[in-house]
């Protein structure tokens, strides 16, 4: 039985496309409270269909984004999440300086090349998927992608991000190698 016949179908859906809503809001510029309010009404939404739509997991992303852009649409909602924006994403305890600088340059990018770098990374949309769920075409997605990851680059040059796994003795290796054309 496949995942669309079987009674808990929904609950399903749920449990494998929360968090990335959840996410995928945040770059669209909600606040996390308002991601999960939308994401419980988006919820709500197919649990009151009578049957599945024929893409579950399109028509889940789709119907989420649209609910998250009316919801922006508020001016008290826009205000509050001008303010909150400065924190895009709450710090955690065990959080690098590399990842804090990480996302304030994924909160810093235009709404329009986040929203394309999410669907890519997070949901593991093709280009194609992602113009059709945002009703553009996939090489206008791949060029917000391409400016959006050019920005985050140069955002984060500069940026020395340690290993943490061991080198061990490829270091020495590596300084024992002549220089080349030296003779």
């Amino acid at each position: 039985m496949s995942r669309e016949t079987e009674p808990n179908w929904c609950e399903g859906l749920y449990e494998a496309k929360a968090a990335e809503l959840i996410l995928y809001g945040r770059a669209l510029g909600l606040s996390h409270s308002e991601a999960e309010d939308v994401l419980q009404e988006t919820f709500v939404a197919l649990l009151q269909r009578g049957q599945p739509p024929s893409k579950p997991d399109h028509y889940c992303v789709r119907s989420f984004r649209n609910r998250a852009l009316n919801h922006r649409r508020s001016l008290w909602r826009r205000l509050a999440r001008e303010l909150e924006s400065r924190r895009w994403f709450e710090p955690s305890p065990g959080e690098t300086a590399q990842e804090r600088a990480a996302m304030r340059c994924l909160a810093e990018l235009p709404v329009e090349q986040r929203e394309a770098i999410v669907l890519k990374i997070w949901h593991e949309y093709t280009f194609d998927e992602i113009g059709e769920l945002l009703e553009i075409s996939p090489n206008t997605v791949a060029g917000r992608y391409r400016y959006g990851l050019q920005k985050l680059k140069a955002g984060l040059k500069g940026e020395t991000y340690e290993r943490v796994e061991s080198l061990g003795d490829a270091v020495s290796f590596v300084d024992a190698a002549p220089p080349v054309g030296g003779t």
